[in-house]
């Protein structure tokens, strides 16, 4: 065991949504958290010359076990799709988040249930990467959006089970496609594919075990469904009315926007993604950015995930590029994109006893940069030191 000191410091705090005077943390690194700096005994004292202090992003939509230039390759389906080529996929993604500041993520869908096992490694540190919300592969209805490696489930029973049996091998979360999506042929945002009762069931069962549930929902109609259902975090969200607004004050719903997943597609999409896709990124990217815009103006939560994994929107630095939008696109200030990607997050997943702030008792998780990134959000895309457990474990400083 080994108690460090962290001092002459500036920390964020979500409370005032800006960083302290210089102050100190004092970090346990048996147990990786932070503690009483008063009662402490300091082992080791590192100064770090008045930089600032975060805590580390946290990612509330990826899909580890994707490749998001996949589309530009040359290799076949039959290759990126493969238990082999997802596994190899997946450990250099998680390395990248870390690397790039991100120490937490919730996966929401992964190919033969591979963030299950990648979590068990992490933990025993046998791999290196940010810690693992899984969920393994998604629940969708036969032939419906994601059906190709997600769960395909119909009517009530079949969702019962298949949730029980996903809880069983050990996921944390539900994922559930409730309508359709871009990247897939013959379906729209629009399209509803579980009904309310499947949506119900679902969540029924996973809240009897404590486990949260995420839905993928672009279409107005397929928000408001979930959102009536109870569910704890609603992705994309494309179409917020004023009436889906109430429900989710009334339901305390957050939104996991994903607007890199949508502006990527449009950028960089031409030519290599199908334009049967990108045809659908044209028609709903306004109205998906002006969605997010009011949901957030209106004081919905927004918790921060990018979808990482769809073509062009990948591991590295995309999540702190996901809170730029949120601000240059969605009109919130660098601090709510913070927030968005910390405090918000945790408390989306149901982790902010443990993550999401530098307080005392939580894990020791955090960034430190040499400028403030409330002044300059995009701060947050250059290089910085990452912390896990109140260790460094990327572009450490010298502290001799």
């Amino acid at each position: 065991m080994t108690v460090i000191k962290y001092q002459n410091v500036h920390v964020y705090q979500h409370q005032t949504q800006n960083f302290t005077s210089p102050t100190e943390i004092v970090v346990d690194t048996n147990t990786g958290r932070i503690i009483d700096s008063a009662t402490a005994k300091v082992e080791e004292t590192v100064d770090f010359a008045g930089k600032y202090m975060m805590p580390g992003l946290m990612n509330a939509h990826t899909h580890i076990t994707n490749s998001p230039l996949a589309w530009s390759s040359k290799a076949t389906a039959s290759q990126t799709k493969s238990r082999e080529f997802c596994t190899a996929a997946a450990m250099q993604n998680l390395q990248d988040l870390l690397a790039n500041g991100v120490t937490y993520i919730r996966n929401v869908g992964a190919s033969y249930d591979i963030d299950i096992p990648l979590k068990v490694m992490q933990q025993q540190g046998f791999i290196t990467g940010p810690h693992i919300m899984t969920s393994g592969r998604a629940f969708t209805i036969t032939g419906g959006h994601g059906a190709d490696s997600g769960r395909e489930v119909d009517g009530i029973d079949e969702v019962t089970k298949g949730v029980r049996q996903a809880l069983k091998i050990g996921v944390d979360n539900i994922k559930l496609m409730v309508t359709g999506g871009v990247l897939r042929n013959g379906e729209t945002p629009d399209d509803i594919q579980f009904n309310a009762v499947e949506v119900q069931a679902a969540v029924e069962e996973a809240h009897h075990k404590n486990k949260t549930v995420a839905v993928h929902a672009q279409g107005g109609a397929g928000v408001k469904e979930a959102v009536r259902c109870d569910v704890d975090t609603v992705e994309h969200a494309f179409e917020v009315d004023d009436e889906t607004i109430q429900l989710m004050k009334d339901h305390q719903t957050f939104i996991v926007p994903t607007m890199n997943a949508m502006y990527a597609i449009y950028r960089y999409g031409e030519g290599t993604v199908p334009d049967w896709a990108r045809q659908k990124v044209i028609v709903n990217i306004k109205k998906h950015f002006a969605s997010i815009t009011k949901a957030a103006a209106a004081g919905i939560p927004i918790a921060m995930g990018t979808d990482a994994g769809t073509p062009y929107n990948g591991f590295q630095t995309e999540s702190a590029y996901e809170l730029e939008l949120y601000v240059t696109k969605a009109a919130m200030t660098p601090a709510q994109a913070i927030d968005s990607a910390t405090i918000n997050c945790a408390r989306a997943l149901h982790v902010a006893e443990d993550y999401g702030s530098i307080e005392v008792g939580k894990k020791a998780d955090f960034l430190v940069m040499a400028a403030n990134p409330v002044e300059d959000i995009r701060i947050l895309q250059e290089e910085k030191a990452v912390y896990q457990a109140g260790v460094c474990v990327h572009s450490c400083p010298d502290q001799n």
